[in-house]
């Protein structure tokens, strides 16, 4: 393992947060708040940023550097990220500001306030802006703007990018990164000018936007998206949720001229026909609450919101029948689109393994048959086969492990099960008492580190973290 490489490599993105850190900084300062908290967490960041980037190292960077990095990285950025918080004095003590800042990275949304009203805009700025940070990925944006780190930085990208496989747009990571950067501030941008011509304010349209692009959920208002009673506010939202869920490669494609190919993509075409499927069944679920628009109206969002992993909400869907609350959890298991800014198990992986049971049933019924799975007309890999598995696996030992710790705090099923899910799925609302009118601030203070963790280990897909915890990853050789 190359430590002094890691290191450095921390640093760097340590200098890279401090640089973020001054946009935060400039809102506090223009709204005439205090610039401590900012201040004193730049100053931090700059002395540990430039200490370990002056670590001297060699080049050798293979992919257990690769995983390695970007789970400590990961990490690192989320217990800097909190500091203003916690400097604040606003967020309480410092599990909690950890709680919230690893939420805002992963682009979870879950959050531990009870009132977000009110508070600095500032601190609601650096809330959303870490959903847009993290939405893309901090080390996507690190190989963007240091392409000459003199390593193949194909391995961040391969260890951070979301979905079974990372492919590059074109040969160069650096410029992927790019590409994949441009075509995220710009459906961000264009979001924040239809939130502000619907009738949102400047900060709160550009909050918003943020909190969507990165599908993180983290709203200024108490009551989410519903505090602003706009039909207009909800579809543009609900449209850009369902943007940001689809791979971005599909985008790259558009922009080429190869429309063919990315609307031939089967994931694309899974992803549309399960949305139109739940929009579907919830609004006729839901329409004795509601008249006919309104419940389309609501269910569009909110499977949007599931399903993108988002996390916002305009309505109390704890009050919904049970089938929709039960259909919204399955979509909080499936996700978005791999290569997406979105969260969950993803859609890719979920066709494959429908796919690879398929062929084993046609293999029980023809033992002698040869079947082999396939994905946009391309054969899966036996390879990519079993690593989808062992995710799978991996994700519910995970997902049921977290549970028991959580449980120690005697809450219902319900909330202990979806709390755990929202986290690792990356999804910010669960069920009763971490419902869309609820909050995750009545956990203790173990199992919020134990939700902490597994938003970082649903956010990176799981391996990253596995290595970083395996004593062989720690050995020289």
């Amino acid at each position: 393992m190359n430590f002094k490489l890691v290191l450095r490599l921390t640093g760097i993105t340590m200098l890279l947060e401090a640089g973020l850190l001054v946009l935060p900084l400039a809102v506090a300062l223009g709204y005439g708040e205090d610039p401590r908290p900012f201040v004193w967490t730049i100053a931090l960041l700059l002395a540990a940023g430039l200490a370990l980037w002056s670590i001297k190292s060699s080049a050798e960077f293979y992919a257990r550097e690769g995983f390695f990095t970007v789970a400590l990285i990961w990490g690192v950025m989320s217990v800097f990220g909190a500091l203003p918080f916690w400097f604040s004095g606003q967020f309480g003590p410092y599990v909690d500001c950890l709680f919230e800042t690893a939420s805002g990275f992963t682009t979870t949304g879950a959050t531990i306030l009870n009132a977000i009203e009110g508070l600095p805009c500032g601190l609601l700025f650096w809330r959303s802006f870490t959903h847009w940070l993290g939405g893309m990925g901090v080390l996507i944006l690190t190989t963007a703007l240091f392409p000459r780190l003199g390593i193949n930085s194909a391995y961040l990208i391969q260890a951070e990018s979301p979905g079974p496989v990372a492919s590059k747009l074109v040969p160069k990571s650096s410029q992927s990164s790019k590409i994949l950067y441009s075509i995220y501030l710009v459906l961000t941008v264009v979001e924040a000018l239809c939130l502000r011509v619907a009738g949102m304010g400047w900060f709160e349209a550009v909050t918003h936007a943020f909190a969507t692009a990165g599908t993180g959920g983290f709203s200024t208002r108490n009551l989410s998206v519903g505090a602003f009673q706009s039909p207009a506010i909800d579809i543009i939202i609900t449209v850009f949720m369902l943007l940001f869920s689809v791979n971005f490669t599909c985008y790259f494609l558009i922009l080429v001229g190869k429309w063919r190919r990315a609307l031939q993509s089967d994931e694309l075409r899974f992803f549309c026909g399960m949305v139109a499927t739940a929009i579907a069944a919830v609004t006729v679920n839901i329409l004795p609450l509601y008249g006919f628009s309104e419940a389309l109206r609501h269910a569009a969002f909110q499977v949007g919101s599931i399903v993108s992993t988002t996390g916002f909400s305009t309505v109390d869907f704890n009050q919904w029948p049970e089938f929709s609350r039960m259909l919204l959890v399955v979509l909080m298991f499936v996700g978005a689109c791999a290569g997406s800014t979105g969260g969950g198990i993803k859609c890719a992986r979920i066709l494959v393994l429908c796919k690879a049971l398929n062929r084993e049933i046609k293999r029980i019924v023809h033992p002698r048959s040869v079947n082999v799975v396939k994905l946009d007309g391309e054969v899966v890999e036996e390879d990519t086969l079993r690593s989808i598995q062992i995710f799978f696996a991996a994700y519910m030992f995970i997902l049921f492990g977290g549970a028991l710790i959580v449980g120690l705090d005697n809450y219902s099923f319900g909330t202990n099960l979806t709390a755990v899910l929202a986290c690792i799925s990356n999804v910010g609302p669960g069920l009763e008492l971490v419902g869309p009118m609820g909050n995750f601030s009545v956990f203790s203070d173990l199992s919020k580190l134990t939700l902490s963790l597994c938003m970082i280990i649903g956010r990176l897909e799981i391996f990253p973290v596995l290595v970083l915890t395996s004593p062989m990853a720690w050995r020289r050789n």
